[in-house]
């Protein structure tokens, strides 16, 4: 019985959102088209490196080389083998879902149990400064400062929840135990790891395009749904009573109740959500708050991105959903008290803050803008070099 109901409420939302595409198709299709320039523009292009380079380094043995040298760090912090610290720096760099495509990779390779999986990908699928600083500060808020309070707020945040899931199934003992540290031992783990790779470079590189690219094209698809699902859900008018819903739960943490919109926004897609609370009528406190929280929580579109990866391995999302409400409470509470340290004292022009991070800044500037010039180039020759990699074995 439990089973015919989830099969009428899945044909049931299938036909709801068939009809509301018939319903509404300018809106549907403006909807479509917002969420294929933000995946054209910028996702693929700072995705896609970041993808392929990781690829490399799983069959060259790096990721093994890091496992070693990061085991003395990562096994007392999180929990989690030595191997997680080159999920989690490169989660960071490159930004979601890139921590979740990384671990559900090791978990594939045998590098990390199902728990440590599950640890690991809590806290490693976080936002890319790029991101945060370049998209939402500078292109939504015009204000650079706030982007070293969110980059400060997200990361530290996600630090902590780091720390609170290494307790996870704490009670399953691992094995072995944090190592010292020791280059030569690295090493030879690097050189027993690609001893173990069989594949050719030219093998080895063709397989890294097309599985990166196989995944970019992954959450292009996602990002394209959610974004129209959000839509729809405004045009009939759901999105604004939730919206009425949520607003009495802001009003007992004493946020203004016109954010429920703008949050509802983001709790599905982050961009969106992000471009709607930088044009409410509110404080700059009150909109960091609300833009730290959504993006801790990664929205129901990176989520489900999340859930699709991790369906190919036997990683369970509870755990994942569940750090990423433990992310948002921090992240929001973290806004609040360093908003004033971090915004309005000491990032002033005389302040050391200001003097290293001014440079960093700029720099993501010049790369987002880039992004939205050439972009939609570099993936359209991307997906061409994909199409003859697809191709050419079948000659």
């Amino acid at each position: 019985m439990k089973q015919k109901i989830f099969s009428i409420m899945y044909a049931g939302a299938a036909i709801f959102m068939a009809v509301m595409i018939i319903t509404f198709p300018q809106e549907v299709l403006k909807a479509s088209q917002r969420g294929l320039d933000v995946w054209a523009n910028v996702v693929f292009p700072s995705l896609l490196p970041f993808f392929i380079v990781a690829e490399l380094l799983i069959a060259f043995g790096v990721v093994h080389f890091i496992g070693v040298l990061c085991e003395p760090i990562m096994r007392p912090l999180f929990n989690v083998p030595g191997v997680g610290g080159f999920v989690w720096t490169m989660g960071m760099a490159s930004g979601y879902p890139a921590g979740a495509k990384f671990t559900a990779r090791l978990r594939q390779e045998k590098e990390l149990s199902r728990t440590e999986a599950e640890r690991l990908v809590s806290f490693t699928n976080a936002s890319n400064p790029l991101f945060i600083i370049g998209a939402v500060s500078i292109g939504f808020f015009h204000d650079h400062k706030l982007g070293i309070l969110l980059a400060i707020t997200h990361y530290v945040s996600n630090f902590i929840v780091g720390l609170c899931m290494r307790f996870y199934k704490h009670k399953e003992r691992h094995s072995d135990h944090p190592s010292s540290f020791s280059f030569s031992k690295a090493i030879r783990a690097l050189h027993q790891a690609r001893i173990k790779e069989k594949r050719t470079i030219g093998k080895v590189l063709g397989d890294s395009v097309k599985h990166s690219i196989q995944t970019l094209l992954l959450i292009g698809g996602f990002i394209i749904t959610f974004s129209v699902i959000t839509e729809i859900l405004r045009e009939v008018q759901i999105a604004q009573i939730i919206s009425s819903g949520i607003a009495v739960f802001l009003n007992l943490f004493q946020l203004p109740s016109d954010m429920a919109l703008p949050l509802f926004s983001g709790l599905f897609e982050i961009t969106i959500g992000a471009n709607e609370i930088s044009q409410a009528d509110n404080s700059i406190l009150i909109q960091a708050i609300v833009v730290s929280v959504i993006l801790a929580f990664n929205g129901f579109s990176v989520q489900a991105q999340v859930a699709s990866i991790l369906a190919e391995t036997d990683i369970r999302f509870a755990p994942y959903f569940f750090a990423r409400l433990l992310h948002g409470m921090f992240a929001g509470i973290l806004a609040w008290i360093l908003y004033r340290p971090i915004y309005q004292g000491s990032l002033s022009k005389d302040t050391v803050i200001s003097v290293w991070a001014e440079p960093s800044i700029s720099n993501i500037q010049s790369i987002y803008v880039l992004f939205e010039q050439s972009g939609f180039i570099m993936t359209l020759a991307a997906l061409f070099i994909y199409l003859i990699l697809l191709v050419k074995p079948k000659h």
